[in-house]
């Protein structure tokens, strides 16, 4: 059993569970990325964050810090 709370989750997942929980609007305040606060999309959001690892990283942070610890 692995301890790190990403295990086995795609990054789509990550992204669908905290629009679910924030939304676009609040999830673009609180990572002010432009594929979160410009005609936001889950599709739009995946292409960037796989090209930008300083990006993928704020939101897998910030899933750990709302979401996984939460469980």
């Amino acid at each position: 059993m692995s301890n790190d709370p990403l295990h086995g989750l795609t990054l789509k997942a990550i992204v669908q569970a905290l629009v679910d929980k924030h939304g676009w609007d609040r999830l673009g305040q609180l990572i002010a990325i432009r594929c979160f606060t410009h005609d936001p999309s889950v599709d739009s959001s995946l292409k960037f964050l796989r090209k930008t690892p300083w990006a993928r990283e704020k939101v897998e942070a910030l899933y750990i810090k709302d979401i996984a610890n939460k469980r």
